[in-house]
């Protein structure tokens, strides 16, 4: 009687809503909590980007992006940071499939022909055939496999890791690594591309003379002063770096971007972004016009279509 006289009382009914209600209001706290808490790694690179504000604000590439290189013991990397209008799930979408990524490589003018492939432990790598130089033909082309590893566990974070521990012509540990996280502006992402290798003494030797003859009016994108006709651009080994990191950067950003249109017309968009944004940078990136580029990748498209 005393138990059923509770159970009708007003407050023990408010009480019961209460504790109905419980489980959603911690569900809502601890959601903000994560939400106000980001994971270790994101916290690394958004502190990075507060750290950059100021020089990608300023950037001379027109938007915000830098372009950063260093010669390592026996190697060489190159660095982009940028922001992308892009929100953090699309790009979470577009990068942490492992399909998409033969389409985004494809884009970089060297790269003729990709495979995704996938080991008997679920592992898997992508098979690029890589030519020299633009103008030479596919069958000339050396392989270089790539390992892949995807890290989008965490909603704030997302880590892509492409490596090889052979390459071409002495070169060996190939690397490329692209970190994002989303940035408090809505529909914004920070990015941070990564693209490194080692060489041996013959390899070095070789680009270096490559660059003393042929390639000697060949400039990266770090300034190194002001000349009579402008700003003074760094050269040698790593201008050779930052000129095919931001290559590769665009083959990312080009997916990224294209991805807003009708899936039939994604593949052309692509190439359009991608060649267009070299076109920005004639003095670094410019070799070839648009309807080379637009033969060249077409074909190759063909030829993967008929291959598979």
């Amino acid at each position: 009687m005393l138990i059923r006289r509770l159970e009708t009382s007003t407050g023990f009914r408010s009480w019961r809503r209460l504790f109905a209600f419980l489980p959603a209001l911690l569900a809502i706290a601890f959601a903000k909590t994560a939400q106000a808490e980001p994971s270790p790694r994101a916290q690394q690179l958004l502190a990075r980007h507060e750290a950059m504000q100021a020089q990608l604000a300023a950037s001379p590439m027109g938007r915000p992006l830098t372009v950063d290189s260093e010669e390592l013991p026996g190697g060489l990397r190159g660095e982009v940071f940028a922001v992308v209008a892009q929100p953090f799930a699309q790009v979470v979408q577009g990068l942490s499939r492992p399909g998409n990524w033969c389409d985004m490589l494809l884009l970089h003018v060297n790269n003729r022909r990709c495979r995704l492939l996938e080991g008997e432990g679920g592992e898997r790598s992508v098979e690029l055939a890589v030519v020299r130089r633009f103008d030479l033909p596919v069958e000339s082309a050396f392989i270089l496999k790539m390992a892949m590893r995807i890290d989008a566990a965490s909603p704030d974070y997302l880590l892509v890791e492409l490596g090889s521990d052979n390459g071409p012509m002495g070169t060996s540990q190939h690397r490329v690594q692209v970190e994002a996280v989303p940035l408090p502006e809505p529909g914004k992402t920070f990015l941070h591309f990564s693209y490194s290798y080692q060489h041996n003494t013959l390899a070095r030797l070789a680009s270096q003379a490559y660059l003393a003859t042929f390639g000697r009016h060949k400039v990266g994108f770090t300034e190194t002063g002001q000349g009579s006709n402008g700003p003074d651009y760094i050269r040698g080994l790593r201008g050779l770096v930052e000129r095919n990191a931001v290559r590769y950067f665009f083959t990312v950003d080009a997916y990224l971007e294209a991805m807003g249109a009708p899936p039939a017309q994604q593949a052309e968009r692509r190439l359009a972004i991608w060649y267009a944004a070299t076109e920005r940078y004639p003095r670094q990136l410019q070799e070839f016009d648009r309807p080379t580029y637009l033969a060249l990748k077409r074909s190759d498209r063909s030829r993967m279509q008929g291959a598979s």
